[in-house]
């Protein structure tokens, strides 16, 4: 059976929407004025499964490829090798009206709710634009559905009528949470959504996105640097270094037992992560390289203490090593007890 047929399979029983197969996105980049091009690979070789009900949580520092997974992932950007799939279809072969239609069913929400919204529009209009865009409702009933999503998202539907300016930063999350949710999508990326966010806010966010993904069973892409975050929404989490997966699996066995050196660090950066007992981190040292010119074999070698001269000859594969776990690091197994 193909690997369409078989995400179609799936899909129909009710569990994956969204899938990614041998996925790489390079960027052309030229050396000075009038140096020589050559690739940037933003992303390489990127395998993912999301499913109906669940988050999955993509971390990583800053520059690993976590937005642009998140605009493959929408159908915003092509991938340069592979697909990826929605519902067994081939995003990067749809274009015009089929993709348009498609793009309802998986919207989007932004890091910066204000930068996102439209300043000089009333909060209820711009929710009402997806409504309209879709057909979601009869024009008649936009307004009611206005209301009943602003309700949805913990807003009072009389403040309609305001502009984003009169909102807090948190309020004007939950207004972008209700606008992506108005074409009724069945996958959204959450692209560190809670980032600009003080902690109780954050997490009042979090709460909400938890409780929309089981109460409409939608699929998340949850895309963030705050471990803790992560924890509290996604089952299943993915850690990317420098444009590639290093390890997967499900949320808690990763926090309680990582099994490749560069999560083991990010966990022990991250102060409100608790740890098992005896647990002994390690620190993350040195600056993350350039995409342009990544070390040759493992990226994560020239930072990490278990680095030993295989490291440098070629780049690890994931393999799996069992509990549904995948790792790409040649020394997992001595990193078995914390």
């Amino acid at each position: 059976m193909s690997d369409q047929a078989t995400a179609m399979e799936q899909t129909s029983a009710g569990t994956v929407i969204v899938e990614a197969r041998g996925v790489s996105r390079n960027f052309p980049q030229r050396q000075g004025l009038f140096g020589e091009k050559r690739d940037v690979w933003a992303l390489r070789k990127i395998d993912i499964d999301i499913r109906r009900g669940e988050a999955l949580g993509v971390v990583g520092e800053s520059g690993c490829g976590k937005s642009t997974l998140g605009r493959l992932l929408l159908a915003l950007d092509d991938p340069t090798e592979g697909t990826v799939t929605f519902e067994g279809q081939a995003l990067n072969e749809m274009r015009g009206a089929p993709l348009r239609a498609l793009r309802q069913r998986m919207q989007m929400i932004f890091q910066d709710p204000f930068g996102s919204l439209d300043p000089r529009r009333s909060i209820g209009a711009q929710i009402a634009d997806g409504l309209r865009n879709h057909q979601t409702v009869p024009p008649a009933e936009i307004n009611a559905e206005v209301a009943r999503l602003m309700d949805l998202v913990g807003l009072d539907p009389v403040t309609a009528t305001r502009r984003p300016h009169e909102f807090s930063g948190g309020q004007r999350q939950r207004i972008a949470v209700a606008r992506a949710l108005a074409p009724r999508p069945d996958f959204i990326v959450a692209d560190e959504p809670v980032s600009a966010l003080d902690v109780s806010i954050a997490a009042q966010i979090v709460n909400l996105l938890a409780d929309l993904r089981d109460d409409l069973n939608l699929a998340m892409l949850f895309i963030s640097h705050d471990l803790h975050v992560v924890r509290h929404l996604s089952s299943r989490l993915v850690v990317m270094y420098l444009g590639r997966i290093v390890e997967e699996g499900p949320t808690e066995a990763i926090f309680a037992a990582p099994r490749h050196p560069y999560t083991r660090a990010l966990l022990s950066a991250t102060p409100s992560v608790r740890r098992p007992a005896g647990y002994r981190g390690a620190i993350l040292e040195g600056e993350l390289p350039s995409p342009a010119d990544p070390p040759s074999g493992c990226a994560f070698r020239t930072r990490c203490p278990l680095a030993v001269a295989a490291c440098a000859g070629a780049v690890p594969e994931l393999e799996d090593i069992g509990d549904k776990r995948r790792v790409a690091c040649i020394r997992h197994a001595d990193m078995v007890a914390p």
